[in-house]
């Protein structure tokens, strides 16, 4: 594994413009921070192995339920239509105007995940040990001992820092939030939502 540490995505433009953006990435470099950390002590207390490598896109195909919740909604939005690289965008329009017929996510392109920067907080959170997936393996299902179990004190306060997004700012209303798992009741499946708007959202930017 990489020793390199998770850090903080930056786009200072962006992030005075688009004011949720710096909530979302700050949340996401908590998850990342966390991850890492979770990682780095199943390694050194039980002597795993990382499995997940680049290009393993494994989970991408074939996982049913991707969750994505409303708040990172808007960072794929934008991380499409104004970060993508042209050939990516280009691919990624084709896949939405003509979706695989297999159940792949939308956005793996190439074995990769176009949107990796802001991917979801449930793809960044699923990690697997020991041994590579088996074609079509959900090892969550097939062997649950080598999938990370998310660090719940960690995965509490990244959310934590994306409340105002759904307009909870007080104190005690954001500690109400994370006591109630509330935020968890908004995610969606990610495969079974449309992204025509997408298509919009790319048009938008390039004709303004």
């Amino acid at each position: 594994m990489d020793d390199k540490p998770p850090w903080r995505l930056r786009y200072p433009e962006c992030e005075q413009r688009l004011p949720w953006l710096s909530m979302l990435l700050e949340s996401y470099a908590i998850f990342d921070k966390g991850i890492a950390h979770a990682i780095k002590k199943e390694i050194k207390k039980h002597k795993l192995r990382l499995a997940c490598m680049n290009n393993c896109d494994n989970c991408c195909r074939t996982h049913a339920d991707i969750p994505v919740y409303p708040h990172e909604m808007p960072g794929i939005y934008w991380y499409v239509a104004e970060q993508m690289d042209s050939s990516l965008r280009t691919a990624l329009r084709g896949r939405i105007i003509s979706p695989a017929a297999d159940s792949s996510c939308l956005f793996l392109i190439n074995s990769s995940c176009a949107v990796h920067p802001v991917r979801p907080a449930a793809c960044r959170q699923f990690n697997v040990f020991n041994r590579q997936c088996a074609e079509g393996e959900d090892p969550f299902f097939t062997r649950r001992k080598d999938v990370l179990t998310p660090d719940k004190q960690n995965t509490d306060k990244a959310f934590y820092a994306v409340l105002p997004f759904y307009g909870i700012t007080s104190e005690a209303e954001k500690n109400k939030a994370i006591k109630t798992q509330i935020i968890h009741t908004q995610a969606k499946n990610l495969k079974s939502l449309k992204w025509q708007a997408l298509l919009k959202a790319m048009d938008d930017f390039d004709n303004r």
